[in-house]
């Protein structure tokens, strides 16, 4: 267990915990997400929180997966890829930050922010030098708060899920140089 603050605090999920992540899943990413897709966002969540998928991204190298605990209760995860280069960008030492999903519940307590703190000074302390991230161009909040946080605009690409709404398939690729 990682104490991010006395009410925030971090638990590494292991394989064992497939079916609780994914029960999760169902539960916090429709309210976000399910208007992106024609099927409220169900091949999604079956798909990227499947048993075979999270055994697969636990296995890989250099990664971190967490739940996201507030107040001793699991409100949401968070996975790191140490190492990973957003392309184009530069040569310096790199971590993304795959996945941060919160419980809508929670929203509003600071909590994203003190992740992203705790990460970025993790990444300081280890020699990183930027940290990115994918984010949905129609998700203003998201954009927003990493804007607010010092993050900047590199590129975007489109999403070619075929459930996916077409207005919706942007996503920009962002990135802070840790100082």
């Amino acid at each position: 267990m990682i104490e991010i603050t006395s009410n925030i605090s971090l638990q590494s999920i292991k394989t064992s915990d497939h079916e609780l992540l994914f029960s999760l899943m169902k539960e916090i990413y429709p309210p976000a997400y399910s208007h992106f897709w024609e099927d409220d966002g169900t091949w999604y969540v079956n798909t990227q929180y499947s048993k075979e998928h999270i055994l697969k991204e636990l296995s890989e190298e250099k990664n971190d997966y967490y739940f996201v605990l507030f107040k001793n209760e699991i409100i949401g995860n968070f996975r790191i890829i140490w190492d990973k280069k957003l392309e184009g960008l530069s040569t310096e030492k790199q971590v993304k930050l795959h996945r941060i999903y919160l419980h809508p519940k929670t929203h509003g307590n600071g909590i994203g922010k003190k992740l992203l703190s705790w990460l970025e000074e993790k990444a300081k302390n280890t020699h990183y030098e930027i940290i990115w991230l994918d984010a949905m161009n129609e998700q203003p909040q998201a954009f927003k708060f990493y804007k607010n946080l010092g993050f900047k605009y590199h590129s975007h690409e489109f999403l070619d899920f075929d459930l996916l709404h077409d207005d919706v398939r942007k996503m920009s690729q962002l990135y802070k140089k840790l100082g």
